[in-house]
């Protein structure tokens, strides 16, 4: 598949001349479902991976509860799953399979306790630049609500991400 772009849901265009970030979403899924050692152990699967966009679940389990008397979710799942998603929204913009990225700032809104649910986070590149990348972050219980909606509007957590970007040309590779 190296050098096939998929180009929708399961289909390919062929014959591209350099392979790109676009051609490696499913890798680049199944890298950050376990590849990552601490989202393999919070479960974390990648439920949307396209330009600009990454949605993530973390399975509820009993394990996630920060405030046993709610019970609630810990902050730093939400956190984890927020600046994850983020990243991942990052990596769909790359222009190659080479480039990197890395954590420069994260801000999380604690609206309200996470109930004890699955959490999802719909993550959006809001700028990508060459050095800097910018995400916000919505984290959500249960299911994610359709963009607009009334339910939309109520995350019990948002977040914005900061993103270094490395270019592989400038690391030499």
């Amino acid at each position: 598949m190296l050098g096939a772009r998929l180009d929708g849901p399961g289909r390919q265009r062929q014959n591209a001349r350099v392979p790109d970030i676009h051609s490696k979403l499913e890798p680049l899924r199944q890298f950050m479902e376990s590849g990552i050692p601490y989202n393999r152990f919070l479960g974390l699967q990648c439920e949307v991976l396209r330009k600009g966009v990454c949605v993530l679940r973390v399975p509820w389990r009993d394990e996630l509860v920060g405030d046993p008397f709610r019970p609630a979710v810990h902050g730093g799942v939400t956190s984890a799953i927020a600046d994850t998603a983020g990243g991942g929204a990052v990596f769909t913009m790359m222009t190659s399979a080479y480039d990197r990225t890395s954590t420069v700032d994260l801000r999380v809104d604690y609206l309200r306790p996470g109930p004890a649910a699955d959490l999802v986070c719909e993550a959006r590149v809001v700028r990508m630049g060459n050095r800097v990348a910018v995400t916000r972050m919505h984290v959500f219980s249960g299911e994610l609500p359709e963009r607009g909606s009334e339910a939309y509007e109520k995350p019990f957590a948002t977040a914005q991400g900061v993103y270094n970007i490395v270019r592989a040309e400038a690391s030499g590779r």
